[in-house]
């Protein structure tokens, strides 16, 4: 009778669900300064279930499952993603998720998933306020090099040799260029020189002004020819 009583109080509280309904409740704020963090996830279920699995999800789109917990009856198992080390634990009417080792870089939004899993109908909690779990600390640099920033290095060099060799062609080819010019002039002036000019004018003997050579003719030097 007592605990009728009690029941009675409470239920004047408590908003009335419809069968197989889940609502779940989350701290909306949580400062980490100690690397571990502790996230209660309070639910309330009126139906007939037998199988629940609760999980912790992070970000805005709740894309990234941190870790989960199952159970029914007799049964109970946990399993954590690579990136994080958490840990799940049931009590009644609420799921703690222990969180240790975080980081700065995990600071973000966290929901908690509740779901019924057997008997059927498969029902599951619609999406609460979530918690925002701040960690303190500093940021850890993530970010990878681009393949861009990787091949700058290495392309450097290649530009550099490829410069001074176009450099040192350049300058050859002027030099050949100016050593053939200079030689063509040389050439050119030598045999401009060397050249032999025939005078084609008629020449006369010079005993024999008189025997019809005309006057402007010269006398041809015949001593040149004695032997």
């Amino acid at each position: 009778l007592i605990l009728y009583f009690i029941n009675k109080c409470f239920s004047h509280f408590l908003p009335s669900l419809p069968e197989n309904k889940i609502l779940v409740a989350q701290h909306p704020l949580l400062i980490v300064a100690n690397q571990t963090a502790t996230l209660v996830c309070n639910y309330t279920y009126n139906g007939t279930g037998k199988e629940f699995r609760a999980s912790l999800h992070k970000g805005t789109d709740s894309s990234v499952e941190v870790c989960f917990i199952s159970w029914n009856g007799t049964k109970i198992s946990r399993n954590s993603s690579k990136e994080f080390n958490c840990q799940g634990d049931h009590d009644k009417d609420k799921v703690i998720f222990n969180i240790w080792n975080m980081n700065a870089n995990q600071t973000d939004i966290y929901f908690c998933k509740i779901e019924v899993m057997y008997p059927p109908p498969y029902v599951y909690n619609e999406k609460s306020n979530g918690t925002v779990i701040h960690v303190k600390g500093k940021l850890r640099n993530l970010s990878k090099p681009t393949p861009t920033q990787i091949q700058e290095p290495q392309s450097a060099v290649p530009l550099l040799t490829l410069a001074i060799v176009t450099g040192i062609l350049a300058l050859y080819s002027m030099l050949i260029t100016a050593v053939f010019i200079n030689y063509w002039q040389k050439s050119k002036k030598n045999m401009y020189h060397q050249s032999d000019y025939m005078n084609m004018t008629p020449r006369h003997p010079p005993y024999q002004k008189n025997k019809g050579y005309p006057s402007y003719a010269p006398t041809r030097d015949y001593t040149a020819y004695r032997s």
